[in-house]
């Protein structure tokens, strides 16, 4: 049975032996291509990769034909909270969205103890025709809500690295919990990743061992370390930021389930907690920015191994949120009203700045994209990542598109934005024997591409198909998910 990239839906089963006939294999490591070339992929997995291979004749091959098409990997958002979307519609919307964009892998970027548990025991339930999540962590690190001391925090790494957590994540915390975390982490052979506290030595967690550091900070704290006068940009730990949650009364119940909702509340705009002495720091970031300090970091996250994930796109939605590009994007018919609501909401209540804040925001944003194309010039290993679901503005699959393109802004080559896609999470993950490259004994999550994406990062949303385990997903399969998220909104 031979078909098109644009063939009819099928039912939800996987192709027990898939041959993707003349397509041109792109190599993720250098960008070299090879066309005319046959992929076979058999329960799941790629089993060859060269020219003329004939489907096994007692088998019941599907045959695609994909002359013209380019694979890659299928793309990896590796910062993601889908997991987090309630009811469990709601999230199975969104990781289907994410494999309609051709995203088939994230890593989740929250967890809880009863993620960690549904996971162990095999009753996550999640949509096979939706993106796999590739790690999970345990409930967010949050002072003062289970990271209030330092020994709070070390006990809730060994809760969660006891309930099975892949890594540990830090959001809001002062410097002496997240060392005291850190080491902790490190002694149980976590990672930690996350945030950057507001007052945090930079240098001393990364010659540690912080795994990643997301959100290019957030705020000022990396910009400290690009200043000409770093002691006038970094606020101290205890003052000043907009990432503050004041501490419940008494110890609750169902403390995982405060913290969820009350993270949530915050994350649709932290910006819109930005105070004005905060404000006055940014600025001065911005005035004081000095890139040959900036490029002694990237040395630095370079030597130390620590890797970045930029999500542009979210800075961007945070700083810059009254762009009308924003509020009429087409993706937006995907969301449900309410969560519109909210993010229309949040975004009035950002307009409410004075237009001196919000030059100093979008000015800012400029010099995240100077500092992320710092780190790739230095060689920094980076992700991609876009922080959906719940950041306004944000749409689940759509906003990583929209994050390839802010990396190009940023300067990055074609292939470097591939690359953090692909090849960068693999290596991350330490799994570039299953993903990463269209090679044998790797994982049959691929994407099919009209362009060649190291051509043009615009060639990266040239989506023509994706195969997921083993299944293939025609163009028009993919836009039935898409329809059926607008309908089922």
């Amino acid at each position: 049975m031979t078909t098109s990239p644009q063939s009819p839906a099928r039912e939800s089963a996987r192709d027990d032996v898939l041959l993707v006939r003349s397509v041109t294999v792109v190599n993720t490591r250098d960008g070299s291509v090879t066309p005319g070339t046959d992929v076979l992929v058999r329960d799941g997995r790629i089993t060859e990769v060269r020219p003329g291979i004939e489907a096994p004749e007692r088998l019941r091959a599907r045959v695609v034909d994909a002359k013209g098409l380019f694979v890659v990997p299928g793309y990896n958002d590796m910062h993601a909270h889908p997991l987090d979307q309630l009811p469990a519609r709601s999230r199975d919307r969104d990781l289907r969205l994410l494999l309609a964009h051709g995203v088939t892998g994230f890593r989740q970027m929250s967890g809880s103890a009863g993620l960690l548990r549904a996971r162990a025991e095999g009753t996550l339930d999640l949509p096979s025709d939706g993106a796999r999540p590739l790690s999970m962590p345990g409930t967010v690190l949050v002072t003062p809500l289970n990271a209030g001391s330092p020994e709070q925090g070390v006990a809730t790494v060994r809760q969660q690295h006891a309930a099975g957590a892949d890594f540990i994540k830090v959001a809001m915390a002062t410097p002496d919990v997240f060392f005291a975390a850190q080491q902790e982490a490190l002694r149980l052979g976590l990672t930690i990743v996350g945030h950057l506290p507001q007052g945090i030595d930079v240098v001393r967690a990364s010659g540690i061992g912080m795994k990643s550091v997301e959100h290019l900070g957030p705020g000022v704290g990396l910009f400290a370390c690009c200043s000409s006068a770093p002691a006038a940009v970094q606020p101290d730990a205890d003052g000043g930021g907009e990432d503050k949650l004041k501490a419940p009364p008494v110890k609750l119940p169902f403390m995982d389930r405060l913290i969820d909702r009350m993270v949530k509340r915050l994350v649709i705009n932290p910006v819109n907690r930005t105070t004005p002495q905060a404000v006055e720091r940014m600025r001065r970031a911005v005035d004081t920015y000095d890139s040959s300090m900036a490029h002694t970091l990237a040395r630095r996250f370079v030597d130390d191994n620590t890797w970045q994930v930029p999500t542009l796109i979210r800075v961007k939605t945070q700083q810059i949120a009254d762009d009308r590009a924003f509020a009429e994007a087409p993706e937006l018919r995907h969301m449900d009203a309410p969560t519109l609501k909210r993010w229309r909401k949040a975004t009035a209540r950002f307009a409410r700045f004075p237009e001196s804040a919000r030059v100093t925001f979008r000015e800012l944003y400029d010099r995240q994209l100077q500092l992320t194309h710092a780190f790739d010039d230095a060689g920094v290993s980076m992700l991609a990542g876009s922080d959906t679901s719940g950041a306004g503005w944000v749409v689940p699959g759509a906003s990583l598109h929209r994050e390839f393109d802010e990396l190009g802004r940023a300067g990055l080559s074609p292939l470097r934005v591939l690359q953090m896609a692909t090849l960068r999470p693999a290596e991350f993950l330490g799994t570039t024997d299953t993903m990463g490259t269209v090679e044998p004994g790797r994982l049959a999550d691929l994407v099919l591409l009209r362009a060649n994406p190291v051509d043009d990062v615009e060639n990266l949303h040239a989506v023509a198909a994706v195969i997921r385990d083993g299944r293939y997903y025609s163009e028009t399969d993919l836009t039935a998910i898409k329809n059926r998220a607008t309908n089922d909104r």
